[in-house]
């Protein structure tokens, strides 16, 4: 589809098109399919290029989706620290992806129940907050209450209320297929 520019007397001057896909949308799918399946011996090497990419923000979106994905599957994982350091030297000082790598390292250090602080906790952006008080992988009583009583938003805090009850309600099922608690779960093999 095109759009027609007019004139001072509503006579076309010029054929704008407007249905072409900007190219950093075609290279932000490359990247994103690209970093998919890279190994991790090129990792480092393939998100210092798209950094190097000349349009800043879709280069940081495509690398901190990245760092989503790596950083979910290697959350518990042996290997997240020699990754989320070789991940700190690439990425160097764009402050967006440094806090995310940061942060992402506070959830793991949660999840492992590992130390941290209320400090680093209360200071955290509202996507660590909300995925703080979400994540059945965090499970510290510690946490959720900070969060219910000091979380940013009234949407942590509430996450978080609702996660300390279900922590305390017996019998209380959750299963990720289920849509809400007291759900039988799937069995296997029956």
């Amino acid at each position: 589809m095109a759009s027609w520019s007019s004139g001072r007397r509503g006579t076309p001057r010029e054929y704008e098109p407007f249905d072409e896909e900007p190219a950093e949308h075609h290279r932000y799918r490359r990247y994103l399919q690209d970093l998919e399946g890279v190994s991790p011996a090129e990792e480092a090497a393939l998100v210092a290029t798209v950094l190097r990419d000349p349009v800043l923000s879709m280069a940081e979106a495509a690398v901190n989706r990245h760092l989503e994905c790596r950083a979910s599957v290697l959350l518990t994982d042996l290997a997240f620290t020699a990754w989320g350091h070789s991940m700190t030297a690439v990425i160097g000082d764009r402050p967006f992806l440094t806090r995310r790598l940061r942060e992402w390292t506070l959830l793991r250090a949660i999840a492992l129940d590992e130390p941290w602080t209320a400090e680093e906790l209360t200071t955290a952006s509202d996507w660590f907050q909300r995925t703080a008080s979400a994540a059945q992988i965090v499970t510290s009583a510690e946490v959720l209450t900070l969060l219910a009583e000091r979380g940013r938003t009234r949407r942590v805090r509430n996450a978080a209320r609702r996660r300390i009850q279900l922590r305390l309600t017996p019998n209380a099922m959750v299963h990720p297929r289920c849509s809400s608690v007291g759900e039988p779960r799937p069995t296997d093999g029956l």
